[in-house]
């Protein structure tokens, strides 16, 4: 089973408006091509597919995405409006896997950059694993952990240490995946009586400096995608870079 992620393409009803280092629409077509040659049987978007939350910047993406031969899905991120995505494309909050289940989290906080799962996801959370043991991968945009840069991690998942207390009990839960942060990252933390993997991905438009303690854009990187290929209750998983 071949999953790969895509996160934060920042498009806008502009089908031209620029970035700040580039087009967010004409990055995301040479990633969703790329990603298209990886044949995967499922691709997962992590968030902030609009940078202006317009039912036109989502009708742009659903186009591109359209093009894969799979089933594709997303959830919102800070930047998006879950309502418009909806209309154009309406997700599921798990995705079955066969061995395996992906469950999608809810990290949004409306106005703000930081995002919060709140007691009652959280809950849900909690209930939705205790009915299936299956080893499980846990989608959402805001990452549950520091990843090194004062700014992002100013603007990450509020109630990380709230959902790592749920997690515990679950050691089924072997990796979480990531947006929001424009970068390669691979991470884990002990969780209960094991770990659980952390993996962020680039963007497919601006990527941001690593380690970097204010915003900053790294013009040396390439927008990408991560592959993870589950096998049996293990995985493999890496990041492929585009060329432009």
């Amino acid at each position: 089973m071949r999953l790969v992620q895509i996160t934060d393409c920042h498009l806008h009803a502009d089908p031209d408006a620029p970035s700040r280092a580039g087009f967010p629409l004409r990055q995301l077509e040479r990633v969703v091509e790329a990603v298209a040659l990886e044949r995967p049987d499922v691709v997962v978007v992590t968030g902030d597919v609009s940078q202006d939350e317009t039912a036109a910047s989502y009708r742009l993406a659903e186009g591109v995405l359209s093009q894969l031969a799979c089933p594709w899905t997303w959830l919102a991120g800070n930047h998006d409006d879950p309502e418009p995505m909806a209309a154009v494309h309406e997700s599921p909050p798990e995705i079955d896997l066969g061995a395996w289940r992906a469950l999608l989290l809810d990290t949004r906080v409306r106005g703000q950059p930081y995002g919060e799962l709140g007691e009652v996801q959280l809950a849900r959370l909690d209930e939705r694993l205790a009915a299936d043991d299956r080893p499980t991968l846990i989608a959402m945009h805001h990452p549950p952990l520091a990843v090194g840069s004062q700014w992002l991690d100013a603007i990450g998942l509020m109630d990380r240490e709230a959902l790592w207390q749920t997690l515990a009990a679950h050691p089924q839960v072997r990796m979480i995946l990531c947006g929001h942060i424009h970068q390669a990252f691979a991470s884990q933390r002990r969780c209960g009586e094991g770990r659980v993997a952390v993996y962020g991905c680039p963007s497919t438009t601006d990527q941001f400096l690593a380690g970097s303690a204010e915003f900053a854009i790294d013009e040396a990187s390439r927008p990408g995608y991560r592959v993870v290929d589950l096998r049996g209750d293990e995985w493999l998983t890496w990041v492929e870079r585009v060329d432009l």
